[in-house]
């Protein structure tokens, strides 16, 4: 008889737990049980699982209880305050913060990138930031045949990055300024309704902002390449779902685009998506609700003989977030190391 294991998710009412149980349920996870957890205020309300409705509890010292899997997704904070414990408990933690990250401890993985990297854990795993995630999908293939030296990524981040009472708030806004009122901005700092504007996490004092900072140091530790170059520039732009990058990529020696479309097709993750002459590439529309990273636009950067350009679009709460937090979960199961040893992850 298979395994089957107890799952809880932590924040378990946000869009990113939404879409894990989807994914629990479409994806026949081996589960035995299924808790779900969110804060006191978001505790008694039910939400729906292979037709039945089942009552979201407020978090606790026993929440983690005979639990195999936590599923966290409710901020840095959060998980800081709840992953020892569930550890402690007997859980292995996949955590979609930042809290872990940059952790030694702890793996950073992309399964179609280090799947490996999950046999280190020791009690918690770390998920991506969303734009790490769809970029390393999209170039890591290309890394494996001719090594990436240097990467530019510039990012435009729908407003689902920031949850879901951010993507209310863009469609409160675009109602409001199409009746001439002001629109509201409690979730941004600025209207992003009709405009855009750089990402709005703390700058540091080369100018770099959190976001972009986090694409530099994850990339490095999921490819395990502590010296390749990165930069960014991360944006936010009045797009409801699903983020789209543009990547700039130079190698060490040349790498011609059909070479590099060939490999993107046969990419596992990836969905090329390319028609030339109707000047149809990837778009945010296509990319929502798909677990494929859509990429095209793939050509020669004509300013370097080493240089390839791409365009992604990827759906940031699926593939960015829920989708790799459970296909972890699966790598787990596959290689029979839920269990985790005792806990020796820095506190």
């Amino acid at each position: 008889m298979s395994k089957t294991y107890t799952v809880a998710i932590l924040g378990a009412t946000g869009a990113v737990g939404y879409e894990l149980l989807e994914l629990l349920e479409s994806r026949h996870f081996p589960l035995a049980d299924l808790k779900l957890l969110a804060s006191p205020r978001s505790a008694g309300q039910t939400l729906p699982f292979k037709g039945e409705n089942i009552t979201v509890a407020a978090v606790d010292e026993n929440s983690f209880n005979n639990v195999d899997i936590l599923l966290a997704s409710a901020g840095g904070s959060t998980s800081r305050a709840w992953a020892h414990k569930a550890v402690d408990a007997g859980a292995v933690v996949i955590d979609n913060s930042s809290a872990f990250r940059m952790n030694p401890d702890v793996p950073l993985v992309v399964p179609e990138v280090n799947p490996d990297a999950v046999v280190k854990h020791k009690g918690i795993i770390a998920n991506p930031n969303c734009t790490t995630i769809l970029m390393a999908v999209a170039i890591y293939p290309l890394h494996q045949v001719k090594k990436i030296q240097r990467i530019v990524a510039a990012t435009y981040q729908s407003a689902s990055g920031a949850g879901a009472k951010a993507m209310a708030e863009v469609q409160a806004q675009a109602s409001a300024i199409l009746t001439g009122e002001k629109p509201p901005t409690d979730i941004f700092p600025y209207p992003l309704a009709f405009n855009l504007f750089p990402h709005n996490t703390p700058l540091n004092e080369m100018g770099y902002c959190e976001e972009e900072m986090k694409m530099v140091n994850e990339t490095r530790k999921i490819f395990a390449a502590p010296d390749i170059r990165v930069t960014a520039t991360c944006v936010r732009v009045p797009v409801l779902r699903a983020h789209s990058e543009a990547i700039n990529l130079e190698f060490a020696e040349p790498f011609s685009a059909d070479e590099a479309r060939e490999i993107l097709n046969k990419a596992p993750g990836v969905k090329v998506v390319e028609d030339w002459q109707a000047n149809y590439f990837p778009m945010p529309v296509d990319a929502t609700g798909r677990d494929e990273v859509l990429v095209g636009r793939i050509r020669q950067d004509i300013s370097h003989p080493c240089g390839l350009e791409l365009w992604l679009c990827g759906d940031q709460i699926r593939k960015g977030a829920a989708l790799n937090a459970v296909q972890i979960a699966e790598l787990l199961v596959e290689k029979n190391i839920v269990k985790p040893e005792p806990a020796t992850v820095s506190r």
